[in-house]
């Protein structure tokens, strides 16, 4: 079993806390193998098994605790003594009220440390927000990194092969265990038809399947380059659909809901500012990408960089298009008070490419760290600005 350090790590400092662990991510992403290593972690600490509750509400046998008042008096049964308990939700989303279960848990007894995952952001809610007022802290948690991938499947990081593998087919851990490429569509398919029947068509109430199929399609052929409604829009007139924009935005959201795809905002960089027009999305796997494409292949430079942008993610950085004026950086990237930028290219393959991937950085002006990725072994750092091979920059 991989231990997912790049998680676990940031998780350990608040095992014992009583804020509520949330951790949140795509069905299959592998959040409950994380919940399974905290509680491991847990035991080796010297805690008691019967200290320790686990409940799948993905389980037949937990069917009743969807109850919440059930399942208030479930846990609160166990708990029998004053030492730390530990409870671990996992799939919470299943549950109506949820929020107000563990709220109260939380609330009433001194003794407890709750760890809740979930397969759809209305655990990044502002109604969650409101109910637990400040009293959780959030994980994100991704696919496989290309380097978790490669620990886990053993392959050789330098065969640029295991890199085209990890690109078309993502991260997602279980389609590891297939080699043949009609079992990893079928596993594919069917992670993303679980996705489409609980969170999209029971939790969102969008039965319009084709249409929220067309929307993804057009995502994916346009990753990595500016949103625009009208020409979505466009695009469904000819395919013989025609919808308003509010319909439009509520498959969008439905799509960011369910967690298929990530909305990216842009940032101006001389202006300090967040913008909320023209922004970008990327898919948080790219074997869902690979299975709903309307090409035989995707774009390798328009997955490269998705595979950065899911990356920096996962590495805890929140991330930006970085707008200039004018002009952009591909990626600005934050995390605790630390600032990157990057631009990404498939190859720097001739002077006009390296003049745009690193000229892209003449008007930035501060000592902030730039790169620019790119396939190429041939160090092309310049004037101060980073050139990593990207297989380099993932390991």
């Amino acid at each position: 079993m991989l231990k997912r350090e790049i998680y676990l790590s940031r998780i350990r400092g608040f095992y014992d806390s009583d804020l509520i662990k949330i951790l949140v991510g795509i069905r299959r992403c592998g959040k409950s193998v994380i919940l399974k290593q905290i509680m491991n972690e847990i035991k080796e600490k010297g805690v008691q098994e019967d200290h320790i509750l686990y409940i799948n509400f993905e389980l037949v046998e937990f069917e009743e605790l969807k109850d919440y008042k059930k399942l208030n008096y479930y846990i609160k049964e166990k708990i029998h003594d004053d030492k730390k308990y530990y409870v671990f939700l996992d799939e919470i989303q299943n549950v109506k009220k949820f929020e107000v279960v563990v709220n109260s848990l939380r609330a009433s007894l001194e003794n407890i440390s709750i760890f809740i995952t979930g397969s759809n952001s209305k655990l990044l809610s502002n109604e969650l927000s409101t109910v637990l007022s400040g009293r959780y802290v959030l994980f994100n948690i991704y696919p496989l990194t290309f380097k978790e991938y490669i620990e886990l499947t053993g392959n050789d990081p330098k065969n640029e092969e295991s890199f085209w593998d990890y690109l078309k087919w993502g991260g997602l851990p279980n389609r590891v265990q297939f080699t043949d490429e009609v079992n990893i569509k079928d596993y594919l398919h069917s992670v993303f038809d679980s996705i489409i029947l609980r969170d999209v068509v029971e939790r969102l109430g969008l039965k319009d399947i084709t249409l929220f199929n067309l929307i993804l399609q057009y995502l994916i052929d346009i990753t990595g380059r500016e949103f625009s409604a009208n020409n979505i829009i466009g695009y469904l007139k000819n395919e013989g659909r025609i919808i308003s924009t509010e319909t439009l935005y509520k498959y969008l959201d439905a799509l960011c809901k369910a967690l298929i795809v990530e909305k990216i905002y842009r940032y101006d960089i001389h202006g300090k500012a967040i913008l909320k027009t023209l922004n970008k999305y990327y898919m948080t796997d790219l074997g869902i990408a690979q299975i709903k494409n309307n090409n035989f292949e995707i774009n390798k430079s328009f997955a490269i960089e998705n595979v950065v942008f899911n990356e920096l993610l996962a590495r805890g950085y929140e991330v930006y298009i970085g707008k200039l004026n004018p002009g952009e950086i591909d990626f600005m990237a934050t995390k605790s008070g630390e600032k990157k930028y990057f631009q990404v290219a498939y190859l720097l393959n001739d002077e006009r490419v390296v003049e745009r991937e690193f000229g892209a950085y003449k008007t930035i002006n501060d000592n902030y760290p730039k790169y620019v990725l790119s396939m190429d072994k041939t160090d092309f750092s310049q004037n101060g600005i980073i050139h990593k091979n990207i297989i380099d920059w993932l390991l």
